[in-house]
């Protein structure tokens, strides 16, 4: 826990208690449509594991790699999502708020600014956390600490396990879509269960990834503005930019261009870093969508219709307000992290071959620069070529 004299620069609990308040219940089911739900996911989720692997080839020839990872799948409804991410949160976020809590005033006036600040803050992470319950409809949970707080009670991992991850899958959110698209529920559950299982053998089967990933995380954290007075002076100019306003020295040319406030209050060194990222992550969302795809016909009959409906959702987004908010957010770039991701692996696949594919997994040289991305064949130039001369 990050606090100093029984204050918190984050009330966690307060954002998990804003977050059940704020969150809409899920469609509605009876008790046994709900048992039958959550042990059709179970299944689904087992039945994903031996379809990835075998697609994907990740594991290859290795010793054991038919034995399956073990990391646990837990069926949660949107507060169960709540509590197990702001539990990622604290985790991820302990080194950026131990150096804001050093930097804090000492004396009973620093205490009162901590407890208050600690308020807004956890009010604020509510709402977000309830905004983002209601659209997600599964998640590998990379960054969990070793115990965690979950619908059915606190859950104490594995020695090990924590580093492992675990699946989640939102079952109200799963219904909902379902429901909305007109689509076929049961090919629907397997076909979401097959994109999440693609995440969690991305990460059991490439031991470096998580600590990569952590490791660009906390290094962006650790470029992070402390002094109070030149953060507000980044949302500022920030919020002057989305409001039309333009900065001193700014030409038009230099305005949003379709950036999300996160983006306008970081630093050079940090937009670097977020490059690396965005390329990451690109590779995993899109590699995750080809091969639900891509297993999809042979065990998903109705695979072409869900991802005609899914994808004509996700392009249309929700009303105005919605809208708003993913872009504020940066939502709208998760979205085109699908759309190029899957491309780039779509591209090198169709040029190399899955084994081929799979030497991005080597280590974090092969993995795809941002401008790779949009340009696969550049990849497959440097990093066949470096590994076949």
């Amino acid at each position: 826990m990050t606090s100093i004299g029984g204050t918190e620069m984050v009330d966690w609990n307060l954002a998990v208690a804003t977050a059940q308040r704020l969150t809409r219940p899920g469609p509605e089911v009876s008790r046994d449509e709900a048992r039958a739900i959550v042990a059709e996911l179970r299944a689904h989720a087992q039945d994903a594991e031996a379809h990835v692997r075998a697609f994907t080839r990740m594991y290859g020839d290795r010793p054991g790699g038919a034995q399956p990872h073990g990391t646990p799948v837990l069926i949660v409804d949107r507060t169960g999502w709540v509590k197990a991410n702001v539990a990622g949160f604290r985790e991820v976020l302990k080194p950026l708020l131990g150096k804001m809590q050093a930097r804090r005033p000492g004396g009973p006036g620093g205490a009162v600014l901590g407890t208050v600040g600690g308020k807004v803050t956890g009010v604020e992470v509510g709402m977000l956390l309830s905004f983002l319950s209601s659209r997600v409809l599964g998640q590998y949970e990379t960054f969990a600490p070793a115990t965690r707080e979950l619908p059915a009670g606190p859950v104490k991992a594995e020695p090990g396990e924590s580093r492992a991850g675990r699946l989640l899958l939102v079952a109200p959110n799963i219904v909902h879509v379902e429901r909305e698209l007109d689509v076929d529920p049961h090919d629907f559950r397997l076909w979401v269960c097959l994109h999440e299982e693609t995440h969690r053998t991305q990460f059991s089967a490439v031991p470096w990834l998580r600590d990569h990933i952590e490791g660009e995380i906390q290094s962006f954290l650790g470029e992070t503005e402390l002094d109070p007075s030149t953060v507000i002076e980044r949302v500022r100019e920030a919020v002057q930019s989305f409001t039309g306003s333009n900065p001193a020295g700014a030409d038009d040319g230099e305005q949003t261009d379709g950036r999300s406030l996160m983006d306008l209050v970081q630093t050079p060194s940090q937009r670097e870093i977020l490059a690396r990222l965005t390329a990451v992550m690109s590779l995993l969302e899109g590699h995750a969508d080809y091969v639900m795809d891509g297993v999809g016909p042979e065990v998903v009959p109705t695979v072409a219709e869900i991802r005609e409906k899914f994808s004509r959702r996700r392009a249309s987004g929700a009303g105005r307000l919605d809208q708003a908010v993913r872009k504020l957010l940066g939502l709208d770039a998760k979205l085109r992290q699908y759309r190029d991701g899957e491309r780039f692996v779509r591209a090198v696949v169709g040029q190399v071959g899955m084994d081929g594919f799979n030497r991005v997994w080597t280590s974090p040289n092969t993995l795809p620069t941002k401008t790779e991305i949009a340009k696969p064949a550049d990849w497959v130039a440097r990093v066949h070529s470096r590994s076949d001369s």
